[in-house]
């Protein structure tokens, strides 16, 4: 039987889009209840609603202060017990109270080859330390930004002639692989 799983994006949704080729698989652990965006325009939306996944809008904008932006977005995803929330391009840094809510169930993927790099700004850090790889890291979701257990993390050799903007589409095109397996590896 698949597991449950839920995910959190802002933006164009292409980690959503490769997680939702790897569920359509048989074989596949997991399937997607629901995908959440903090951005009622975010690309994603219609990916998910194109695939027939329930859509939910939760903008920050909406709530007074963080806690009661959050508090919304923990009932939401309590009420689909997931056994994973995968943050896929979602822009927000949570909470301790939200972290310790959902605790060893929170997984993300970034841009760089943690521990290097966390933040923004991953591709530009790298070619500026004239670094010879990059690549991308799935990892748990803890209180410090960008420093939980790493899951899984692949590197790629970082050309001469690569800028921010090359660099980024070969990373994402790896992130587009090894964000499905690591869910598997989870899940399995």
């Amino acid at each position: 039987m698949k597991k449950n799983i839920i995910v959190l994006i802002s933006g164009r949704g292409s980690n959503l889009k490769s997680i939702i080729n790897a569920t359509k698989d048989k074989n596949y652990p997991a399937s997607i209840s629901l995908v959440i965006s903090d951005n009622k325009n975010a690309l994603g939306l219609r990916i998910a609603q194109n695939n027939d996944i329930n859509t939910l809008i939760v903008e920050r904008e909406a709530f007074t202060n963080i806690y009661s932006f959050e508090k919304n977005l923990i009932e939401k995803i309590t009420f689909h017990s997931p056994y994973l929330i995968c943050l896929a391009g979602f822009m927000r840094v949570l909470s301790n109270k939200f972290i310790d809510k959902f605790r060893g169930k929170i997984i993300n993927i970034h841009p760089s080859l943690l521990p290097k790099y966390k933040g923004l700004n991953t591709h530009e850090k790298a070619i500026n330390a004239r670094d010879e790889y990059a690549g991308c890291t799935v990892h748990y979701v803890t209180e410090q930004l960008d420093s939980g257990k790493i899951i899984s993390q692949q590197k790629i050799r970082i050309e001469k002639n690569d800028n921010i903007e090359t660099l980024s589409k070969k990373v994402l095109e790896v992130e587009h692989k090894i964000y499905p397996e690591a869910i598997k590896l989870l899940l399995s």
